[in-house]
């Protein structure tokens, strides 16, 4: 696949996993190639929130360990289009907003940043502290895009389905990913 087909997507153990099953099955019907690193708390979570989430990790065309920091995307000659963290823990957060690289999801991350490619955060937590806020200014003036699943609904959703998709097509805008998975605003009539 072109260089710019290539989507890292890393998965942390924060709770949001709809969002993340959702996200993987829409970069793959988009054509993108998708390198995938799930944290070793992101299991837990996921078997907490996403029961068979197995068979949509496997759409994933590349997997990865946080522990497998020989992987591609740790280096900076390994091009991608850009890189979704997708939910982002505060302790995650917390690492890749001080330039942490202990394992492959912060080392991508700081990878990604200091290539000057898109990197999307989506963090988790409710209420923030100002330690959460901090690092996501921290993250945000390093380039990152902090987008939190807040959902809007302008689109009058029907479904949890819909306020996932939502959220999903705003992360994908913020990563440069051409889609139209939700009715986009359209002025009020």
């Amino acid at each position: 696949m072109n260089s710019n087909k290539k989507i890292v997507l890393a998965v942390t153990g924060a709770s949001g996993m709809p969002y993340t099953m959702e996200l993987i099955r829409q970069l793959k019907a988009g054509g993108l190639e998708v390198h995938l690193i799930v944290s070793k708390a992101a299991y837990k979570v996921l078997d907490i929130e996403s029961p068979g989430f197995e068979q949509v990790l496997e759409l994933a065309d590349h997997r990865y360990t946080q522990d497998e920091l020989a992987a591609p995307m740790a280096g900076g000659t390994f091009i991608h289009q850009g890189m979704i963290v997708c939910p982002c823990s505060m302790a995650s957060l917390g690492a890749i907003a001080n330039g942490l690289g202990s394992n492959l999801i912060h080392r991508s991350a700081d990878v990604t940043l200091k290539e000057k490619r898109p990197l999307v955060i989506v963090p988790r937590e409710t209420p923030l502290n100002r330690i959460h806020l901090g690092n996501m200014l921290k993250a945000h003036d390093a380039g990152a895009t902090i987008l939190p699943p807040c959902p809007g609904f302008y689109h009058s959703p029907k479904s949890i389905d819909q306020l996932i998709k939502h959220i999903v097509s705003r992360i994908l805008d913020a990563a440069g990913i051409d889609n139209n998975i939700f009715k986009r605003w359209s002025g009020v009539k």
